[in-house]
């Protein structure tokens, strides 16, 4: 498989899911908001979208399956195949609100393995992408997490819950902790584009609990080929499918170390 060449033709298939998802930012009115949960919403411009990607990518790659939160497939997931994994509107609430950050996402993993992951950002047309063994890029500029060396030094992004709060109280003492250890943290309600920014440099880390996979697919083989480091909550490797996610650069191990002393 060359991984260069499929990220390539990726590329083409996200743009073109992202231009219609402004397209449709233009006229979407509040009326037309689905709930899945509890504070869990979706729209017809997900689910469409996520439509088009499948399509387009089913004919890039016809033995992959595919992990996509919408679930338009109708495909049972196996999370040890080879997957295309798709959040076709990561910051679906950010959308709604018209608060312009929010992306299309999608990885290709071997099980939990990341091979390729593309994020389009379109309100800044930011375009981030990378595959295994290539690097990172983001509109063909090479990517590299931050040099900072100390938890002190770093902006931090997470997400707040908006389910399972059985944990909040064991939440919010790591954000009480973390708001005197760093520089600041920010809440952007979008994961990919967090991840992708860890990836950049413009923040240190990232973590969060009660994610799934398609938040994190694209962003933490982006974090990966920029040198950063990405582990679960207990340090191992269950992350992309484990729900819970530490990411950045050399303040990684100092970060993991507040959250496993608390959480």
């Amino acid at each position: 498989m060359n991984l260069e060449n499929l990220t390539q033709k990726t590329i083409g298939v996200v743009k073109e899911a992202s231009a219609f998802i402004q397209l449709e930012a233009a006229t979407f009115r509040q009326e037309k908001i689905e709930y899945k949960d509890v504070n869990n919403l979706v729209s017809y411009v997900d689910k469409e979208a996520e439509k088009r990607l499948v399509a387009g990518l089913s004919a890039l790659l016809p033995e992959a399956s595919f992990v996509t939160e919408e679930g338009t497939t109708g495909q049972i997931p196996d999370p040890e195949a080879l997957n295309w994994i798709i959040d076709p509107l990561d910051g679906t609430a950010n959308f709604v609100h018209g608060l312009p950050i929010y992306c299309v996402s999608v990885g290709l993993a071997q099980g939990k393995e990341p091979l390729i992951g593309v994020i389009h950002e379109p309100n800044r047309d930011e375009l981030f992408y990378g595959w295994q063994g290539g690097g990172a890029w983001c509109n063909g500029q090479r990517l590299q997490v931050s040099t900072a060396q100390h938890l002190g030094e770093s902006l931090l992004a997470t997400g707040f819950p908006y389910y399972r709060f059985d944990k909040h109280d064991r939440y919010m003492m790591i954000l009480e902790t973390l708001m005197r250890k760093t520089h600041g943290l920010r809440r952007l309600g979008a994961a990919a584009v967090d991840l992708a920014y860890v990836a950049a440099g413009r923040f240190e880390g990232f973590y969060e609990y009660n994610l799934n996979s398609w938040d994190m697919a694209a962003g933490v083989l982006l974090i990966q080929e920029a040198g950063g480091k990405v582990t679960d909550f207990s340090g191992g490797d269950n992350y992309l499918f484990g729900g819970d996610i530490v990411a950045g650069c050399a303040v990684h191990d100092e970060l993991l170390a507040v959250i496993k002393e608390i959480f």
